[in-house]
């Protein structure tokens, strides 16, 4: 899309634009969109809309569009650019529908300037967003990492992963409090989540003989029935996880699809399936390198000069993928213990259990990858229907 220009001047930009390119930077009030058309002296203009205002977002293109083809006599598509963030991707549709190319960037992959104190306001990340823009069309290696956007059916099948990692999260909240309202008291050995909860409470005695104050006792019985309902909620979407996953186990022996092939290996919980099938191998990777750094499981080294020193894995990719792994890999270990992935451990476990865990996470992953893509079963991997 962009051409050397034929122009000799000093300070001009070197590149004739074959489109119009634009960055949105979005907030919760005010959209601010950035420019570069061609005919425009390759200089940058900038309009604000409101926010979730597509109309008047379209009517703005057309403007752009009608001027550009007063300048040069040509018309020009529209390429667009805007950060992942808390706007998703329904904005990114949109653009699509209406036969815009968009791209979703992770705002994390472009570069910043490195002084201690740096400017940043809307107007330098939206100049930010477009250079970054153009030099990714320009075909430049690296410049920045494009999000690949999930379809809508994807998007709304992870929700129920993330739901209940959340419910149990509030779960564990709740029973932490009780139990340090009871242990206040004298009281250790009382379990929310047993059936008799209500009848236990209604027996409890504090350490010095006496029964629960009123005002407690009312207290974590409204906190008991905040539990009885996050358990019903947990109950009702591993039911979902469970139909989904009957779902996908209806196809013919040999299907090709992830959850199918990711639920018949040992050690693989329905749980963990769904989060692998929904964070991860719902989408493509070229190689084991995506795959690791989409995980945040790459390694980052610190080389410079004479220094070498390794920081850890990156942790910059998803977080949910990144925890299971790390929980799937000690259950790998122990299920699938003459697997050549285990034997790897065990032989290098010496270094540090916890480092060497992560590590053996990261293969996992890549062989899982490899598993689902290109039906590669893990070498010594022992399947349920086997076991």
């Amino acid at each position: 899309m962009l051409l050397d220009h034929p122009s000799d001047g000093p300070t001009a930009i070197r590149t004739q634009f074959g489109a119009i390119f634009v960055s949105l930077e979005l907030s919760r009030s005010t959209w601010l969109i950035t420019s570069l058309s061609p005919g425009n002296g390759e200089k940058m203009s900038r309009h604000s809309v409101s926010a979730s205002d597509t109309a008047e977002l379209m009517k703005l293109f057309s403007e752009l569009k009608r001027k550009a083809m007063a300048r040069t006599g040509q018309t020009y598509p529209i390429i667009t650019i805007q950060e992942a963030g808390l706007e998703g991707f329904w904005l990114h549709r949109v653009m699509r529908q209406e036969g815009i190319e968009s791209h979703v960037v992770d705002p994390a992959s472009i570069a910043t300037s490195r002084r201690r104190r740096r400017a940043k306001t809307d107007r330098l990340d939206g100049e930010a967003l477009l250079r970054a823009l153009l030099a990714y069309k320009r075909g430049e290696p690296r410049v920045c990492a494009m999000v690949a956007a999930p379809s809508p059916e994807e998007e709304d099948r992870r929700r129920l992963s993330r739901e209940r990692r959340t419910l149990i999260a509030e779960r564990i909240e709740h029973v932490n409090r009780i139990k340090g309202l009871l242990f206040a008291q004298g009281i250790s050995d009382y379990v929310p989540l047993r059936q008799n909860r209500r009848i236990r409470l209604a027996a409890l005695r504090t350490g010095d003989g006496r029964e629960l104050p009123a005002h407690l006792k009312a207290q974590i019985s409204r906190e008991l029935d905040r539990l009885e309902l996050l358990l019903t909620q947990i109950k009702a979407v591993e039911a979902e996880q469970d139909a989904l996953l009957a779902a996908a186990a209806k196809f013919e022996s040999g299907t090709t699809e992830p959850v199918a092939m990711l639920s018949a290996l040992k050690a693989m919980g329905p749980n963990f399936a769904i989060i692998l099938w929904s964070e991860a191998f719902y989408r493509q990777f070229s190689n084991r390198r995506q795959i690791a750094a989409y995980a945040g499981l790459a390694a980052t080294p610190w080389r410079s000069g004479g220094i070498e020193r390794e920081q850890g894995v990156s942790k910059a990719g998803n977080p949910r993928l990144r925890t299971t792994m790390i929980q799937l890999a000690w259950l790998w270990v122990r299920h699938q213990p003459k697997s050549a992935l285990t034997l790897w451990f065990k032989a290098n476990s010496q270094r540090g259990s916890k480092r060497m865990i992560v590590a053996l996470a990261r293969k996992l992953l890549v062989a899982l990858w490899k598993y689902v893509t290109h039906g590669v079963v893990i070498e010594g991997a022992v399947m349920k229907s086997a076991a």
